[in-house]
This record gives structure tokens, C-alpha cells and sequence, in this order.
């Protein structure tokens, strides 16, 4: 299974004709967030298979055709606090970074977003419970704590992150917010304990079985 994930930058060649013909067959396309809706509408038609996203601390409505205002993407689902099934993997997702701005939309204390992680927790303890794995990625803005990090207290990852990666056993943790360039040596995957962590920025192609 081939999967495009996406995050924080627009790529100029990803938004073109180029698109389809470097990347070929997808069979699923995710966003971690921090992208405008132009771009993931593109994206989206492009191919034929299922997308679905989580939101970014700088994530905002935009003007429609005719002045409308449009605070989602057309063809991607949202993965914010939810469980869904596309292409055969069990997805989960939470939105945002941790609070740096109080008026800020999309920015979240440890607190608040650990409440997020419970309620994504309670949706999928029934498959966890059936199948010994409540999801199959977990798509987030933030990284965990102390995994793929800033120096910076806009980018420290969510403790809730890493307690969900004990609590649902995903295969893999997608997030974006750490731009590579902020830190160009750093590793982009990180393997804990047996979950595969992906700082996806600017754009990951993952082929899993």
C-alpha cells in the first residue's frame, strides 16, 4: 500500500501537472495539518483514493468561489477525535500544537489535549480490545513529547501522543509541525517501541503491507 502523507509547506511541483505522473498509484492520502484547503482540494482530485486530515496551529478558513467562505476541504475526511476505516487501516487523529497564543484557535495545553486523547481513546477501545491494536495510524499535527521536538515551546510535542501510543499500539504516528529545515539534522522516523514515528514535513511517500 502506497500512502502520500503531507504537512506545513506547499510543495510547487505537488500543486502542477507534474503531480500524478511522479507519483503514481496511491492508495491513501493523508494530511498532518498546516496546509491551505486550495492545496488539499488539488491534491485530493488528483488521485482516486480516500484522504483524511487533522488541522495545524495556522490551519484558516479561506474565500470561496463567490465569496464563500470554506472551512474544509472537499474529499478528505476529518480525523480530529475520531476513528475511521479507509483503504483497510484504522486511522485516529488530533488536531493542533501546544498553546503558545491564548487567542489562538487550533493550540491546545497539555491539559486540554490530553481530555482530546481520551476521547479518541474511548472510540477505539472497542477494536482495541477485539483486535489488540485500536488504530493503524495515528495522524497528528504535534509530535509526541520528547520524539522529533523543537528546542522551542511552540514545538514541544503532547505527552497525550505518547500515552496513545502505549493505549492503541498504532503501526505508525504521522505528524508534521517540526519543519526538517528548523532542525536539518535530526531523524525524520523514529522507531519506539515498536511504533514508527514520521515527521512527514514537507510530504512522505510510506509503502506499508
Amino acid at each position: 500500500m502506497r500512502i502520500l502523507a503531507i504537512s506545513d509547506e506547499v510543495v510547487s511541483w505537488m500543486y502542477g501537472p507534474a503531480l500524478t505522473e511522479r507519483l503514481g498509484r496511491l492508495d491513501l492520502i493523508l494530511s498532518c495539518g498546516d496546509l491551505p484547503i486550495y492545496y488539499l482540494e488539488f491534491i485530493a482530485t488528483a488521485f482516486d483514493c480516500p484522504a483524511a486530515y487533522v488541522r495545524g496551529n495556522h490551519d484558516h478558513h479561506e474565500i470561496g468561489e463567490e465569496g464563500a467562505v470554506k472551512n474544509h476541504p472537499e474529499g478528505w475526511m476529518p480525523l480530529d477525535m475520531h476513528r475511521r476505516v479507509a483503504a483497510g487501516l484504522a486511522l485516529g487523529g488530533l488536531d493542533g500544537c501546544l498553546r503558545y497564543n491564548p487567542d489562538a484557535s487550533n493550540q491546545y495545553s497539555q491539559r486540554e489535549q490530553w481530555w482530546r486523547a481520551g476521547v479518541l481513546a474511548a472510540r477505539s477501545a472497542i477494536p482495541r480490545l477485539r483486535t489488540g491494536r485500536g488504530l493503524d495510524i495515528l495522524v497528528t499535527h504535534a509530535p509526541p513529547y520528547g520524539i522529533h521536538n523543537g528546542p522551542d515551546h511552540a514545538h514541544t510535542g503532547f505527552h497525550a501522543h505518547n500515552w496513545l501510543m502505549q493505549a492503541l499500539r498504532p503501526r505508525y504516528v504521522l505528524h508534521g509541525h517540526q519543519h526538517r529545515n528548523y532542525a536539518p539534522m535530526q531523524s525524520g522516523e523514529t522507531v519506539v517501541d515498536g511504533v514508527t514515528v514520521v515527521n512527514v514535513h514537507p510530504y512522505r511517500v510510506l509503502e506499508i503491507q
